[in-house]
């Protein structure tokens, strides 16, 4: 097995700066990180991004400013104008569709890029955790990666020593703590990574999506961890596609999409934006060979006819279907399936299966389904509608998720609707009715 001498740790340990020295304890006043109209940029042109590089060095050199407000050919804004506050003890959570700058956000504060446009201020010694087996040597052992990784985070020997075997029993890789890195799986970089980051008492931790590596038992302690952090007023950066453990461990949450802040503020409401710029996203018009009727529109309507999409857990709601008969059709048959955001079926609702023959169809007109209590669970919905064959097998037209509600309040319950009912108890109590 090789060996780190002291001297290279030395080495290693005087990269620690005055950013490692820790917060003061007021977490309701103290700012550890604040962005101001941070926004960065990147070409998709490998080629021209070197030469932009050499142009700016070349700027640099001969004291002019580099940096420019305008995209060059090839340039895209990666993040624009992004700007947030994070205080001490508080977790925001990131979400946002594939490719909308969220890890880019991440390495900005993490140092790994520096911003085009803005500011960005941190206070306190940061923990990262953003790739699997970033940080890590492959021909070193993962004992020797701990001394490694942690000194870079700003860990003195002596706290290594003091808390090795925390992070070996936290990280639970057994044997191969002693056998090169590169043999190891993703999971098991992610779990040492973790370990390490976790025990280098940061200030600020910044994680990616990349705990969704690792098994369930060990998500299940790294939220366990990640919960006591936030209680020792610790302040955390976390970057999820899991909406669950964003709703579980953040104060507050920002959505992005296309690199632009859209929302930041109330988990929930954040959590419900980011279904929705899913669902618009996603809207698919499916044309099957036949034309003789087609969806022209979709509407969703509160009961005084007014266009809405939010509800609350038993309102009115009416769905209406408005379509174009370019010949006269007998008897159509109308659907409306609705879908959880987890694309779940809640219910598909069809005319045929009420028993209703619809008659004769020409020109233009609408149908509306009315439900007088609607009562699905708070979350957003997405609607798909189809118009089919009076046989009911093959369709006219249908539209893949071409509207969606969002259910903001109601009923406190779990599960995905609210069910109407009445207690009765026979020991002399009266019934309870709901």
């Amino acid at each position: 097995m090789s060996k780190i001498t002291d001297s290279k740790l030395q080495q290693i340990n005087n990269l620690e700066t005055n950013s490692s020295t820790h917060l003061p304890a007021n977490p309701s006043t103290d700012t550890v990180i604040k962005v101001e109209n941070v926004s960065k940029k990147f070409c998709k042109s490998l080629k021209r991004s070197m030469i932009y590089g050499m142009q700016d060095i070349s700027r640099n050199i001969l004291g002019l400013n580099s940096k420019s407000d305008k995209l060059k050919n090839n340039e895209f804004w990666a993040l624009n104008e992004i700007s947030f506050e994070l205080k001490r003890g508080e977790t925001l959570g990131i979400i946002g569709p594939n490719g909308s700058g969220k890890t880019t956000l991440l390495k900005l504060l993490n140092g790994i890029f520096w911003p085009d446009k803005g500011k960005i201020t941190i206070k306190g010694r940061v923990g990262a955790l953003i790739e699997v087996g970033a940080g890590f040597h492959p021909m070193l052992t993962g004992r020797e990666n701990i001394y490694v990784n942690a000194a870079i985070l700003g860990m003195r020997k002596k706290e290594v020593d003091k808390k090795f075997d925390d992070i070996i029993e936290f990280a639970d890789i057994g044997d191969f703590i002693d056998s090169p890195v590169k043999k190891y799986s993703s999971g098991m970089f992610v779990r040492l990574g973790f370990a390490i980051a976790v025990h280098c008492e940061p200030d600020i931790l910044l994680i990616d999506e990349i705990l969704a590596v690792g098994d369930l038992s060990f998500q299940a302690r790294c939220r366990k961890k990640i919960q006591e952090m936030r209680e020792k007023g610790i302040t955390i950066f976390l970057v999820s596609h899991n909406m669950h453990t964003i709703n579980h461990l953040c104060n507050k949450a920002m959505t992005i999409n296309c690199g632009k802040q859209i929302f930041i503020g109330e988990t929930e409401r954040a959590i419900d934006i980011y279904k929705e710029i899913q669902i618009r996203k996603q809207s698919i018009h499916i044309h099957s060979n036949k034309k003789e009727i087609e969806i022209a529109d979709f509407k969703i309507l509160n009961k005084k006819g007014v266009i809405q999409n939010d509800f609350k857990t038993g309102n009115y709601i009416k769905f209406r279907i408005y379509y174009k008969a370019n010949t006269t059709i007998q008897n159509p048959v109308f659907n409306i399936a609705i879908y959880s955001s987890k694309t779940e079926i809640i219910t598909g609702i069809r005319t045929d299966v009420d028993n209703i023959e619809t008659g004769a169809f020409s020109g233009t007109g609408y149908v509306d389904l009315i439900i007088k209590n609607f009562n699905l669970l708070p979350d957003v919905y997405r609607i798909n509608a189809t118009i089919f064959h009076s046989c009911g097998f093959e369709f006219y037209d249908r539209i893949e998720q071409i509207n969606h509600l969002r259910i903001i309040g109601g009923q406190n319950v779990h599960g995905n609707m609210f069910l109407p009912h009445t207690w009765f108890f026979n020991s002399g109590h009266n019934s309870l009715e709901i």
